[in-house]
C-alpha cells in the first residue's frame, strides 16, 4: 500500500514538472548579426553633420583671426581625410560586392 501511494505521489509530481516544462517558452533564437545599415545610417544623418558644423566654426574662428593659411591647410586636410573615408566606404561595398559574386 505505502508503494503504491509512492509511486501516485512520484507520478503525479513527474507530470507537473514536465507540464511545466511544456508550458515554458522556448528561448528566443541568437541574433544573427549587427545591422550595419542602420549604424551606418545613423551616423552619416547625426555624428557626421554635428563634426562638419564643429569644424566650420573651427575654421570660421581661424579666419577672423587672420589666420587664413592654417585655415586653408587645415580646410585642405579635412577635404583629404573626407575623400579617403569615402574611398574606404566604397572599397568596403566593392569588396562586399566582389565577395558575394566570387562565393555565389
Amino acid at each position: 500500500m505505502i508503494a503504491f501511494e509512492l509511486m501516485e505521489t512520484a507520478s503525479s509530481s513527474v507530470a507537473h514538472a514536465l507540464s511545466t516544462l511544456a508550458s515554458a517558452p522556448l528561448a528566443e533564437p541568437a541574433p544573427k548579426g549587427i545591422d550595419t545599415n542602420s549604424v551606418v545610417t545613423f551616423f552619416a544623418s547625426k555624428i557626421a553633420p554635428i563634426l562638419l558644423a564643429v569644424l566650420g566654426v573651427i575654421f570660421i574662428g581661424r579666419a577672423s583671426r587672420g589666420e587664413i593659411s592654417k585655415v586653408l591647410t587645415s580646410s585642405a586636410i579635412a577635404i583629404v581625410g573626407l575623400a579617403f573615408i569615402a574611398g574606404a566606404a566604397t572599397l568596403f561595398f566593392v569588396g562586399g560586392y566582389l565577395i558575394d559574386l566570387i562565393f555565389e
